[in-house]
């Protein structure tokens, strides 16, 4: 295959710069992203040969139209767009009061709202390519689990979201997502005791690592009769919940 233009968003930590890397790592171009994080991002991209870094905020539309310009500027073309970029509260799920309509507001802005965005935008330059999206959502948007439930419902909209696009933008463009389960990233390095629950009831028996999304989105960026479909990257979690 020969080298695609990848656009990661949220790629200064975890499955992001995970992902990044792999794409990397297979000769492809990388522009990697965060909404604050710019130290982290410049640093990645200096030390990753061929890549590049852009400053930007999914939740604001403007920020997505400035993103995909940015990267047709430096790179002449889009071909794999991996909305990564995501937040979330911990809110103990019966804790109604918590859940405000504000927090939910918060996480449906970038996990739904922004990823539509960025699609949109970027959606004429990955038609010319004949590109791919691959979103990364959640093992929480398929079963009720999850840090909260407004993060839940927001990676179940995104779920569906993939569908919907996948049926309305091919032949050109195909989209799929993942979802994973746990993963060991700086969000969940205190989570020790879901991390337990994970290694003694999943049938893998751990939790995974963000080289084991990585991994599948790759794939799904490079399959080419894969379009529409929900891949859970749980180590077999949701057998067992």
């Amino acid at each position: 295959m020969s080298a695609r233009v990848v656009l990661v968003t949220g790629s200064t930590s975890g499955i992001g710069e995970a992902t990044a890397r792999r794409f990397a790592a297979m000769g492809d171009t990388v522009v990697f992203n965060s909404a604050r994080s710019v130290e982290a991002g410049e640093r990645l991209s200096a030390a990753t040969s061929g890549s590049h870094y852009v400053q930007a905020d999914i939740a604001h539309a403007g920020d997505c139209e400035r993103l995909v310009r940015e990267v047709l500027e430096k790179c002449g073309r889009l071909d794999v767009l991996v909305n990564n970029a995501g937040t979330t509260r911990v809110i103990a799920h019966h804790d109604l009061e918590a859940a405000t309509v504000d927090v939910w507001r918060e996480i449906f802005e970038v996990n739904v709202f922004g990823t539509w965005s960025l699609s949109v935008a970027a959606m004429n330059a990955l038609r010319e390519s004949h590109g791919a999206i691959v979103n990364v959502t959640s093992l929480a948007g398929v079963r009720p689990t999850g840090s909260s439930i407004p993060y839940a419902a927001s990676k179940a909209a995104l779920n569906h979201m993939t569908a919907l696009l996948a049926k309305v933008v091919g032949p050109e463009v195909r989209v799929n997502a993942v979802a994973p389960g746990l993963v060991d990233t700086p969000w969940t390095a205190d989570w020790d005791v879901v991390r337990g629950f994970v290694s003694s009831v999943a049938p893998l028996k751990r939790s995974g690592t963000p080289d084991d999304i990585a991994d599948v989105i790759v794939s799904l960026s490079s399959t080419p009769y894969v379009t529409g479909q929900v891949i859970l990257v749980d180590g077999g979690l949701s057998l067992s919940t």
